[in-house]
This record gives structure tokens, sequence and C-alpha cells, in this order.
């Protein structure tokens, strides 16, 4: 990684977090990533040994541990790592004051955006039994994913779970990043008629309590209000 021979504290910090992919590595594991399939798995674009090769970097610089784990090992941030948490919330913050825009096609994968909703759920709010929400986004490449809600735990299925969906979220992909960036709410979304909730009344009404949406969806809010 490149080295930049200063004595300045943010070219130490750029030796660290300033080549490609590195923030946004950081972010994941932020966010709770902690196996390399979950890291990956939010990072549409990267190849597998780039991504082994920035983790083995982070490593090095102390920013994260790798933790053995049954079939394999976890990647767990250390103090300085945590630390990372508020410079990648100001990081993206400062895009929504300064770089706001609406998001655009090619940069909505649907089923990146179903990872991330199932890494900000509620789990307090969730209902006591197995819930399968499936996602059936329209548009230019249409597809199917399932988000099943099960003891505490969330998993995105891009193949038929086996069982019935208990709710249908039908969108296009854009539409429902509108609502996890925070630029509407889910309730503005169906009554706009660019999402569509189709289950038993209860789950219907009840779904919009599950998400917690992203976390930057606040400083999004306060920029449009």
């Amino acid at each position: 990684m490149r080295e930049y021979a200063q004595y300045c504290p943010v070219a130490l910090a750029s030796a660290v977090l300033a080549d490609r992919w590195m923030p946004l590595i950081v972010r994941e594991l932020v966010l709770g990533s902690r196996r390399f399939n979950d890291i990956d798995r939010g990072l549409p674009g990267i190849s597998r040994t780039l991504l082994k090769q920035r983790l083995l970097h982070l490593e090095r610089k102390g920013v994260l541990e790798r933790v053995p784990v049954a079939r394999g090992h976890e990647y767990q941030l250390t103090p300085a790592g945590r630390d990372l948490e508020g410079v990648i919330m100001a990081i993206g913050e400062w895009a929504v004051r300064w770089m706001f825009a609406e998001p655009e096609p090619r940069e909505v994968d649907p089923i990146t955006l179903t990872w991330w909703m199932s890494r900000r759920i509620d789990q307090q709010a969730l209902p006591g039994q197995r819930v399968s929400v499936e996602f059936d986004y329209r548009g230019a490449d249409p597809t199917r994913i399932w988000l099943v809600l099960d003891r505490q735990q969330a998993s995105v299925c891009t193949e038929h779970p086996g069982f019935a969906s208990d709710v249908v979220v039908t969108t296009e992909p854009v539409a429902l990043m509108r609502v996890f960036s925070g630029i509407v709410t889910l309730s503005q979304a169906t009554a706009a008629g660019s999402i569509e909730l189709t289950g038993p009344p209860w789950l219907v009404r009840a779904l919009p309590t599950w998400f917690l949406w992203s976390p930057f969806a606040p400083a999004v809010r306060e920029r449009i209000s």
C-alpha cells in the first residue's frame, strides 16, 4: 500500500484508508459484517483476491484481527478499527451535505440493497414467528429475492426458500433505495404507488417498523427538509 513519507496525521491515515475500496471495506466491518463472504456480498465489483489483500493490510495496520471460529475465522475490528466508525459516518454525512443526488439505476444493485436491509433490522420489532419477505424487483432486469427473518436472524435468499412468502414487496430497485436512504418514507412511497406491499394486513402494517434503514438516513432527511 502507498506510503507518503510525510510526518502528518492525514498522511498516516491515508496510508491506511485511502486506497481504492478501503473505506467501503471498513464500512462493511463497521456495519457488522464479520465473515469474508458477508464483506464480499456488500461490495459488488471488488475481486475476492483484492478483498483478501485489503483485509490483510488492515490486519497489519492493527485495524482488524482474525478470530478463529467454527469452520474458519471472522474479521473483528480492534479498538482502533471501532474508532473509525465516526470517520466513516463523517465521510458519508459530508457526501450527503455536499454531493447529494437522487440514486440512479446503475448505482442500485437489488441483491446488495436487500443485503444492506438485512443488516438494518430492529430485532425487537420482529414478530415471534418466522417471516419471509419477497422482494419482486421490476424494471430492466427483473428479479426476485427473499429476506427470511427467523430466530432473530436475517437471511437473504436469491433462490426460493421453499416456503410461502408472508409479505411481497413489489417495486423497482431505485424506488426502494429512495426509502432506504431516507429520501422518502415507506408510507410516502406506497401512497405514490412506487412500492406495493401485499400480504396479511397486520404484517403489512408492521413491516415498516422492522427496518432501521440507512445509518445516513437522518442526514439525508435533514438535507432535504
